[in-house]
């Protein structure tokens, strides 16, 4: 079995790990963990956001590496016997998530749910959402409400 595991870095995501890392999988399951560094596309007439701009996605470069390894240590420590990969992947997430399990030919994609109200999904976009609707395999969205109430922020 082959599970596409997408995490932010958010505490729902967290639960998303936890979640793989406490179940039992078949003999031979492969999960592999992934996140996406993308700067959102917002129009700047005058290029005063450029700088802000370049220093998120640097930020997201340097700490995307460690935020993936810490979810890899957490399931193999909790679960050896899966064998865990890591991926960094460029672009908008629900993109990209979608793109790769398509690619790796996933069995199963996980991830988190921020829990957004209608209002700010519109603005945001549900990443979730988008994954459940257009992955070619089946999804599993978790979602702790206590954990996640609609302000809750990737860390």
């Amino acid at each position: 079995m082959k599970i596409l595991l997408a995490i932010d870095g958010s505490p729902c995501s967290h639960a998303a790990v936890r979640e793989v890392a406490t179940r039992p999988w078949p003999e031979g399951t492969a999960v592999r963990i992934v996140t996406a560094i993308n700067a959102p596309l917002v129009p700047d007439p005058f290029l005063i956001g450029v700088m802000v701009y370049e220093e998120m996605m640097e930020r997201q470069r340097k700490e995307a590496p460690a935020m993936l390894e810490k979810a890899a240590n957490e399931i193999r420590q909790q679960a050896p016997q899966l064998k865990v990969e890591t991926m960094l992947l460029k672009g908008a997430a629900k993109e990209v998530i979608v793109e790769e399990a398509e690619q790796w030919n996933a069995d199963l994609v996980i991830l988190g749910s921020h829990g957004y109200g209608a209002a700010k999904r519109f603005v945001l976009g549900s990443v979730s959402q988008a994954v459940a609707m257009h992955a070619p395999c089946s999804v599993e969205i978790v979602r702790l409400r206590d954990v996640c109430p609609p302000e809750a922020k990737a860390e």
